[in-house]
């Protein structure tokens, strides 16, 4: 800092002392120029207010007149004297204090009389700075001689030299002052600053303090701001990483982590590279006014994949539906993400109006999503519903062959039961491929899937992935049934898995999770009394109890039945009236579907029809929340709630159980959970309900206000250490893991034909 301050003040100087220069300079030459023209200007009005009586003079032949004429001017406002020269140059009359230098005419007369014309010039005759202005003299047209008038411009010079002399003392004031405020202002505004930024930094390196990751003082430095902040937050992960390492090998435990899941994947691939294809992009670029922002979906499937992707610099094929993703992309239609450290590739995928309609609110969400889900909903199908399912299923399938291309051994994880066509599509054109297709949703039995048009065209194409993957066993089973009425095939029931057109392809349950590790020491938080308090009154209600609910708001998620039960509830024990609030966060979703659309009415008629019926001054039983919200937003409701209900009528798993869970790290809470969940297979501490028994749920809601804190703790400790365990990156661990693993034997040298033993070690 003091090599900084010293070249700081050294650079001042120089460059203070040579902008005054400059100045100065200016300002004499200004100067100079300004007193040459009066100089000038009062010479010539003389000589204009002098000549016609020198002319009278010469013309009388009046030579005492002349000499006392020419003396009277002498030393008058810089005047030096007066001397009149005939036509030849001679002097007639010259002033006694300039005789020495105009005896001899000087070379402004001679040019005055050989032009005929008055001249003037500054000259320096031995030590005197002088200026002649010589004017003809005329006696009718003809000249008799010259009038020069004299002055001395010496002190020209001298108001030059003492503003040359000024503006030096003026610099060096200057110089002063600039140093002494640059250097406050450097201690104040920076070194100070920097000062406490390094402190900050050391004791994040030796992990003393607490950490903060924003950086506040250099807001004046943005992007140094942000580097420094982004450096902070994956030095603090690194180290919270590390220290949850050497904790788990102190205690044997093994829990998967984000770091964890790069190495497993990385060296799993080997010279491989993965492809995962999505409908929902990982980021989405919006307009927001004149300025275009960057959103990050909030997805359980992007913490768990991308830090794979950032590791293997993988690419993420999907939709891209943000208003200004078309701007961002390149001529490929490819960018690198994330925006602050860019690891991987996103290859979007452009569709229609139409084919969005048809293939994503139509054939999916009509179509497959309500005869995977039993709900009761009845499935629509419309033949130019599946045209367009086809066709966006093919277009993506070109999209990634083009990402694919010239890469070895690529591996490929599809996700979703958008892009049921995609692995026999992949692998008719790369059978060296290696795919998988995770079904996020639950596999009916074969009855129900028999209602489906084209059920038999829904198998083969998922029979084209190598691995299949589903939530639960119950699941994989259902599919192999599907499997064994709707196509030819074998079935190997010991170890599940299909032969079909000479491919093997193995299914397998792979529970996924939420991010569930160990968190970063953070500073104390309010209890989840006082938090409970602060939501309430955020929300204008009085109570002492809080349930929560948050859901998308669709017909699969038991809304309804679970509004019933707090209403039953509410009735079978009049005394939690007043008590207790049931805080819904419901997000609209596919509203312009008529069934979506409907539900939305239902459940807001619903929640006031409860409303108008128990209401009692500040209290109410029901707060619907219907409205997007972040999973910061979420957070608080979990850690305040005293109970979570999860009530959905049919789900392949349910994070919303998973993530109350994970959000309890006071261990206290009470989880109620519908039997008809995937989670339900392994949060065996929840208190189960089947959603349809409004009497059972309202029963549950009661129980848990009533347990025991011991046995909250006890239940509660379970199942964290579960999610804990088996947590999203373990599921992405061991999904691309087998994968991986899978063989692929050449049956041709050249590699055009390919027979795949999906067999998995």
């Amino acid at each position: 800092m003091r090599l900084l301050s010293a070249r700081l003040i050294v650079s001042l100087i120089i460059g203070v002392t040579l902008v005054s220069l400059c100045t100065s300079y200016y300002q004499v030459m200004v100067l100079n120029r300004g007193l040459q023209k009066d100089l000038q200007h009062s010479a010539e009005v003389l000589g204009q207010s002098l000549a016609r009586n020198v002319e009278r003079d010469l013309e009388r032949d009046a030579q005492h007149s002349l000499q006392r004429t020419v003396q009277q001017y002498a030393n008058r406002d810089h005047l030096a004297g007066l001397a009149v020269y005939d036509p030849q140059g001679h002097p007639i009359a010259v002033t006694t204090s300039i005789e020495p230098l105009m005896a001899t005419a000087p070379a402004t007369v001679l040019q005055s009389i050989r032009e005929n014309h008055d001249a003037s010039a500054f000259v320096r005759m031995g030590s005197a700075s002088i200026h002649i202005y010589a004017l003809p003299l005329h006696r009718g047209d003809d000249l008799v001689g010259t009038l020069a008038i004299v002055h001395d411009s010496g002190y020209i010079r001298q108001e030059s030299l003492r503003i040359w002399r000024e503006t030096f003392l003026s610099a060096l004031a200057h110089v002063f002052l600039i140093v002494l405020i640059t250097l406050l202002i450097v201690r104040w505004s920076i070194a100070g600053p920097i000062a406490r930024t390094a402190h900050w930094m050391k004791a994040l390196r030796t992990g003393r303090g607490t950490v903060r990751i924003k950086v506040p003082d250099l807001e004046m430095f943005r992007p140094l701001a942000r580097e420094v902040a982004t450096f902070a937050e994956s030095l603090n992960t690194a180290r919270s990483a590390a220290e949850l390492e050497a904790r788990l090998r102190e205690t044997g435990e093994s829990i998967w982590t984000a770091d964890r899941l790069a190495v497993h994947v990385r060296a799993r691939l080997g010279e491989g590279r993965l492809f995962v294809v999505s409908n929902r992009e990982p980021y989405m670029h919006v307009r927001r006014g004149k300025s275009i922002e960057v959103n990050v979906p909030a997805s359980g499937l992007v913490t768990a994949l991308e830090p794979v992707l950032r590791a293997c610099d993988g690419t993420w094929v999907a939709h891209g539906s943000g208003d200004a993703d078309k701007e961002m992309v390149d001529t490929h239609d490819r960018l690198i993400v994330p925006p602050d450290d860019p690891r991987y590739t996103l290859r979007r995928v452009w569709l229609t109006k139409e084919e969005e309609e048809g293939y994503y609110y139509g054939f999916a969400n009509e179509g497959i999503w309500p005869l995977c889900h039993i709900a009761h909903t009845r499935p629509l199908f419309r033949a130019s519903d599946w045209k367009h399912y086809q066709e966006v299923n093919r277009k993506f399938a070109d999209a990634l062959l083009e990402e694919m291309e010239n890469v070895v051994r690529p591996v490929v994880l599809v996700q979703d039961y958008h892009f049921a066509l995609l692995p026999r599509l992949i692998k008719q054109s790369r059978p060296d491929a290696r795919v998988a297709l995770f079904w996020h949703i639950p596999w009916p039995n074969p009855e129900a899937f028999a209602i489906c048009p084209w059920q038999r065209e829904l198998v083969d194409g998922l029979l084209g992935a190598d691995l299949l993957g589903f939530h639960i066993q119950a699941h994989c089973t259902n599919f192999l049934q599907t499997v064994d009425r709707i196509v030819e095939s074998r079935i190997d029931w010991e170890h599940f898995s299909v032969q079909r057109l000479d491919h093997h392809t193995t299914v397998r349950p792979f529970p996924i999770s939420v991010e569930a590790g160990e968190t970063v020491a953070e500073p104390l938080r309010e209890s989840a009394y006082e938090e409970r308090a602060t939501l309430l009154k955020s929300l204008g209600v009085e109570a002492a109890l809080m349930g929560v609910g948050v859901d998308r708001m669709d017909y699969t998620k038991g809304i309804l039945e679970r509004f019933l039960a707090i209403e039953r509830f509410l009735e079978k024990y009049p005394r939690y009236q007043g008590v207790f609030t049931f805080v819904q966060i419901g997000a609209p979703t596919r509203t312009h579907i008529k069934r979506y659309h409907d539900l939305q009415a239902e459940v807001e008629a619903e929640a006031d029809r409860i409303n108008w019926r128990f209401q009692a001054g500040q209290w109410k039983p029901i707060v619907l929340l219907n409205r997007q919200h972040s999973h910061k937003e979420i957070e608080p409701y979990y850690r305040a709630a005293d109970l979570c209900l999860v009530t959905s009528l049919h789900d392949g798993m349910n994070l919303v159980a998973k993530e109350f869970v994970a959000a309890r790290h006071d261990e206290r809470g009470v989880l109620i959970l519908s039997c008809f969940t995937g989670a339900a297979r392994e949060l065996r501490d929840a208190l189960q309900v089947n959603p349809y028994d409004i009497d059972q749920t309202a029963e549950a809601i009661r129980a848990a206000l009533e347990m025991q804190p011991e046995e909250k703790q006890l239940r509660m400790q379970r199942m964290r250490k579960l999610v804990r365990e088996n947590n999203v990156y373990r599921w992405a661990g061991t999904l691309i893991g087998q994968l991986c693993e899978v063989r692929l034997d050449v049956a041709e040298e050249g590699g055009n034909r390919f027979r795949a033993d999906a067999s998995v070690a």
